[in-house]
């Protein structure tokens, strides 16, 4: 599968304008809620217009504004999964599958295709049940049924688990990996949640306001996002204003330090993030005296607030979290961070 996308529009908030490309394996759209993730997901399918911009799939132009090509969504081959994954209520599992089935004449090869899916998804013991009576993982596997049939060439996935509760999220987020990784199923995942397109995405776009900030492979991005936006985004908790010190030493004003990074620093850069788990009392790199505030205890681990000796007082605390069984008392009089674990980051 080879995706490229080039779409401009001005919403209400803000002007959207994306440019990117993808190939095999699922994509994340990563952004904070209304930033244009579902929009474009929709101008893909067909539900939206922008106002110019091309779409190609496959070599297959689905839009192009400058040569009046909008092909209707019947017709660009694309699947979409909607939050609520939109079943129809009065139709049982197997009514709702064949509606995907609804433009292969032969009665025989629609049969054939039914019970195919309804074994690959593991939904034969529902097949006669409605949606109400459904689990949320049965819903989910029911909407994926009813679109597969039509042998999609592209999966558009649209905040999938939103309306879902953190336990049965986090089955399902296992289930669909397994699912796609089965089905080697091209797909585009729309999230808000870093930890959905850590999950689940072997390629991540983060988006911002319409524009778009990074496109990097899953690792490789939360290795190193590159901007603070993206670093916010990818769940960095620590981040504040830096400069350029020395080939790979960095100034952090408002902490009141100065560190040595891995990465050699590049011109333009204005901040850097240490996510809060980086931190660790042991190592000599990069150590500083650090005086702690109120702690908070989480489920599993704790999250210690504190401050560097020569930080600023107005600036925020910094944080620092430890799973419950590594926390040793009394605290320590300071902590260290390896040079790898610093986040060097330019607007």
């Amino acid at each position: 599968m080879s995706l490229t996308v080039e779409i401009r529009k001005k919403l209400a908030a803000f002007d959207l304008a994306l440019s990117f490309s993808s190939a095999q394996g699922t994509l994340g759209l990563l952004g904070a809620s209304g930033c244009g993730k579902s929009y474009t997901l929709k101008c893909i399918a067909g539900i939206e217009t922008p106002d110019e911009g091309r779409i190609i799939l496959d070599g297959r132009t689905l839009l192009d504004t400058a040569k009046h090509i909008n092909l209707p969504p019947q017709q660009r081959h694309v699947g979409y999964l909607f939050q609520n994954y939109a079943l129809f209520p009065n139709m049982t599992v197997r009514q709702n599958i064949l509606c995907g089935l609804r433009r292969e004449p032969d009665r025989a090869r629609r049969q054939a295709k039914l019970q195919e899916v309804l074994q690959l998804l593991q939904l034969q013991a529902v097949a006669d049940s409605r949606p109400a009576r459904l689990s949320g993982g049965e819903a989910q596997r029911a909407a994926l049924a009813r679109i597969l049939v039509s042998q999609p060439q592209l999966l558009l996935l649209d905040e999938p688990f939103a309306a879902l509760d953190t336990h049965l999220r986090d089955r399902l987020q296992v289930e669909l990996e397994a699912l796609l990784e089965q089905l080697q199923q091209p797909a585009i995942l729309v999230t808000h949640s870093r930890d959905e397109a850590y999950h689940l995405c072997r390629q991540i776009a983060v988006i911002d306001q319409g524009q778009l900030l990074t496109l990097k492979n899953t690792d490789a991005l939360f290795a190193d996002p590159g901007s603070p936006r993206a670093a916010v985004l990818t769940g960095c908790k620590n981040i504040t204003p830096a400069r350029a010190a020395g080939p790979r030493l960095i100034e952090l004003p408002d902490w009141g330090i100065k560190l040595t990074t891995q990465q050699p620093v590049a011109p333009g850069l204005t901040a850097a993030g240490i996510r809060a788990h980086a931190f660790d009392p042991a190592a000599r790199t990069n150590y500083h005296p650090v005086a702690f505030e109120r702690p908070v205890e989480e489920p599993f681990e704790w999250t210690l607030p504190f401050r560097w000796q020569g930080q600023a007082p107005a600036s925020q605390p910094v944080w620092w979290r430890v799973p419950k069984r590594d926390l040793t008392q009394p605290l320590p009089p300071g902590l260290g961070v390896d040079p790898e674990q610093i986040l060097l980051l330019y607007d």
